[in-house]
């Protein structure tokens, strides 16, 4: 799917069927994808690699334009039961057009981030710079969700949030991975701001958005450590938890044992004690009630219980 944008006053405006300079294809099929090889003169590969989710982020100069390769969170789907994944996104920037392949979702061009756009090559860098954002809001919702698991971790003897724990350390792993490949392309980027004639106010970005990125990554990085170390916590509790129950069912089977032990024993059929005593079966409840109390109170001196 095509969607094109004129620059206008800073803003992006989506236009009709006009030539435009900014170009969005939104996972192109193969009459697209041939227009773009064959009328832009883009690279069959880099095109396939924008669309490739494992791929990295780099940057490639071609004879008259720049391919810009990175890597972006997708939008996080509540059956995806914690996993966030990342896709890639392609930018190839011409001297006078921006051309836009992704898969899927459509890039955002809203809020104050897009409210004053110089140049095509600004509009570049602030897509990136989008995405560097999407990554810290992803972050404070894994740290959210961390602290939820972790509550019921405390109390549950279920699998189930171990590996929800399990998933959110993988989509982290993936995180980082690609917010350490961003920042490659950042830095390449940086290097290449004359070959890209990128302004001094782009440049200047693309420096704080080298910065913001680096930080991402430490806290992408913290996050993970932490909850590495609350898995290996999370599942000591759970078998302690289960050591726990287990121990509880071995007193109340011990409990019950005793009693019926005494009963048993004036139960046979001999000749016993108290067998014609009009209060015989009281008695013989009573010592099992006392012989209960006997074992609870060698349990709480033993501190079994």
């Amino acid at each position: 799917m095509l969607t094109r944008y004129w620059l206008r006053d800073g803003k992006l405006t989506q236009q009709g069927e006009e030539p435009a300079p900014v170009l969005v294809y939104i996972d192109p099929d193969e009459v697209e994808r041939r227009q773009l090889v064959d009328e832009y003169k883009l690279d069959e590969h880099t095109l396939a690699s924008a669309l490739d989710p494992d791929e990295l982020a780099r940057l490639e100069f071609e004879p008259d334009h720049a391919a810009l390769i990175y890597k972006r969170p997708t939008s996080y789907q509540q059956d995806g039961r914690f996993l966030f994944r990342v896709a890639s996104t392609g930018l190839f920037l011409f001297s006078d057009r921006l051309i836009v392949v992704q898969a899927k979702e459509s890039p955002s061009f809203d809020g104050r981030l897009f409210s004053r756009i110089g140049s095509i090559q600004s509009l570049a860098l602030r897509m990136i710079s989008r995405a560097v954002s999407h990554y810290l809001e992803h972050l404070k919702v894994i740290n959210v969700a961390t602290d939820e698991l972790e509550d019921k971790v405390k109390s549950s003897l279920e699998n189930r949030y171990l590996i929800y724990m399990f998933v959110l350390q993988k989509s982290l792993v993936y995180y980082l991975s690609s917010i350490s490949s961003n920042s490659g392309l950042i830095e390449r980027l940086r290097n290449s701001a004359t070959k890209l004639s990128l302004s001094a106010e782009s440049q200047e970005m693309l420096d704080d958005l080298g910065i913001e990125n680096n930080q991402c990554y430490k806290q992408a990085e913290i996050y993970s450590s932490i909850l590495a170390s609350l898995m290996d916590a999370r599942a000591s509790i759970v078998s302690n938890n289960i050591n726990v129950l287990m121990k509880t069912l071995n007193i109340v089977t011990i409990a019950i044992m005793v009693p019926t032990f005494v009963v048993s024993a004036f139960s046979m059929n001999v000749r016993i004690p108290l067998q014609h005593h009009s209060v015989a079966f009281w008695i013989v409840m009573g010592l099992a009630a006392l012989s209960a109390g006997a074992w609870i109170v060698i349990w709480r001196r033993w501190r079994w219980l």
